[in-house]
């Protein structure tokens, strides 16, 4: 069954096609101002194209006045722009392994309160496996409305994806959003040098309403056709254009 098929059936079994995102209009401008900030770099903005954030996070109903948790936050890609779009109305809060971004910004007029949260969540490999283990006693913060992650969840093992969708799930109010990306791998393929760094969509859905939560909708704002999912994502031949799944999750 091809996946658009699969994520339709999980759809309707769910008892809702979608939900309707409220008025995005004026929180769109404040990511297209924050994306204009020159706290950006360049590499940052040339990504904007590709990554499309002003839709992604419309598509998973950002309002300005929204607490918001990033899991998992990196480099701060994605930090630079949902701290300024939250920091009148809402509240950001980065989440497992944000020292470096947190660093990074800490002088940075507007970023001093930004909340760090789950500091104590462990993170490790154990001996001759390439996936992270996480073990963490929740993310600290309740009644979120938004979890948001991207590109991470093909990092973990079973246990360490497991760990990151009940905390998840622990943490958000009942309506709250999960918000998931990561690059595509093939149905059931099995691992290989090539796909270390991509995710079966349908196993992520699988393992995410297992945790409890209901899949509510999927966009296609990132889907490459020309990403044939053969190669590994940091390839020059799909580098920065790979194919990714964008599911949106409701804790009901």
């Amino acid at each position: 069954m091809k996946l658009v098929k699969i994520i339709a059936a999980a759809l309707l079994a769910g008892g809702a096609a979608g939900l309707q995102a409220d008025d995005h209009a004026d929180t769109a401008a404040k990511i297209k101002a924050a994306m204009a900030s020159d706290i950006r770099s360049e590499s940052e903005t040339e990504r904007d194209r590709n990554r499309r954030p002003v839709e992604t996070l419309e598509f998973f109903g950002l309002r300005d006045d929204m607490t918001v948790v990033e899991l998992l936050p990196g480099g701060g890609w994605y930090t630079k722009i949902l701290v300024p779009v939250l920091a009148e109305n809402g509240s950001y809060h980065a989440a497992i392994g944000a020292g470096r971004v947190q660093e990074a910004m800490s002088d940075v007029a507007g970023f001093e309160e930004m909340s760090v949260v789950a500091e104590d969540a462990r993170i490790f490999r154990e001996d001759g496996e390439r996936l992270y283990s996480m073990e963490m006693d929740g993310l600290g913060v309740e009644d979120v409305d938004m979890v948001l992650t991207f590109r991470n969840y093909h990092n973990f093992s079973e246990s360490g994806r497991r760990a990151m969708n009940e905390a998840a799930y622990a943490a958000l109010k009942t309506g709250g959003i999960y918000g998931v990306v990561d690059h595509t791998m093939r149905h059931m393929e099995a691992p290989n040098d090539e796909n270390r760094r991509r995710f079966d969509p349908v196993l992520a859905i699988k393992e995410i309403q297992e945790a409890g939560f209901r899949l509510v909708d999927y966009s296609r704002l990132h889907y490459r056709a020309d990403d044939e999912l053969e190669y590994e994502v940091g390839r020059r031949s799909v580098s920065g254009n790979t194919d990714r799944f964008t599911l949106k999750f409701v804790k009901e």
